[in-house]
């Protein structure tokens, strides 16, 4: 049985050309992992799929029961921004993240994904995030390419009742500058 729901982010803001300062937990500089602004997202986030009074801001949002999060690869680019990005939900919820797949390995991912139950979130690379969504028996159409410049937006991924899996896009609207809408096709 495929799980109840599929809900995929990109992870939260990170440099760009060194700018501004990724920083790990610890306050030192890493360009690997996020920004502050990408730290504030994470915050929010937390909430945003788990609000304290149960009350999600979208409909087709739903609290995770499982969080996977691309891996950091060792080496040079080894982002550490995806599990950043959902670490204070995982926490708040008291879950594990699933490390087990990361950057090209999202076919493996979503065959994971596919045997799990409940609702997963999926904390990515931008650049992962299409063909891991192309990877589902019955994907439905989405966007070619993640924008660079997105970092507010959630993909939620039902089962269809015929077979397959439908799209809903939903701004998440958590800080200054976010915009109103999904990802252009």
């Amino acid at each position: 049985m495929p799980p109840a729901k599929i809900m995929v982010i990109r992870h939260a803001e990170k440099p760009i050309d060194g700018k501004p300062l990724g920083l790990r937990t610890s306050g030192k500089a890493d360009p690997e992992s996020l920004t502050t602004r990408g730290w504030q997202r994470a915050g929010a986030l937390a909430r945003f799929l788990a609000p304290a009074d149960g009350r999600l801001a979208h409909p087709a949002l739903a609290t995770p029961t499982a969080i996977v999060a691309s891996r950091a690869e060792p080496g040079a680019g080894a982002s550490r921004r995806p599990k950043q990005t959902v670490k204070p939900l995982a926490e708040l919820l008291g879950l594990a993240i699933d490390l087990s797949f990361g950057k090209d390995e999202e076919p493996a991912m979503v065959a994971s994904l596919l045997a799990r139950e409940g609702v997963v979130l999926v904390s990515w690379v931008h650049e992962g995030i299409p063909p891991l969504v192309a990877a589902l028996p019955g994907a439905p159409p989405v966007p070619a390419a993640w924008p660079e410049d997105r970092f507010d937006v959630v993909w939620v991924l039902d089962p269809a009742p015929a077979s397959g899996w439908t799209l809903t896009q939903v701004p998440e609207r958590l800080l200054a500058g976010d915009r109103d809408d999904g990802i252009a096709f």
